[in-house]
């Protein structure tokens, strides 16, 4: 089972339910709301993997592509 606390605390952003990670050159999303939904970004916001539907990865992308300058550490 997912600690949501760890989650939240490891997270550099949450933005409507979705947590935003930064780690090393990929940056990892996970749904809080729906934890079987995650997806994995490059630095250029370039999807690499995901279980999420094409809409919800549009949503996500706008998310990301609207606030990575606070993705940075």
């Amino acid at each position: 089972m997912i600690d949501y606390r760890v989650v939240a605390k490891d997270s550099n952003m949450i933005i409507n339910g979705y947590a935003f990670t930064k780690k090393d050159k990929y940056i990892r999303v996970l749904n809080l709301n729906n934890p079987e939904m995650a997806i994995v970004f490059d630095n250029n916001i370039e999807v690499l993997e995901t279980t999420m539907s094409d809409i919800e990865i549009q949503i996500v992308k706008e998310y990301l592509a609207n606030n990575v300058e606070f993705m940075e550490d």
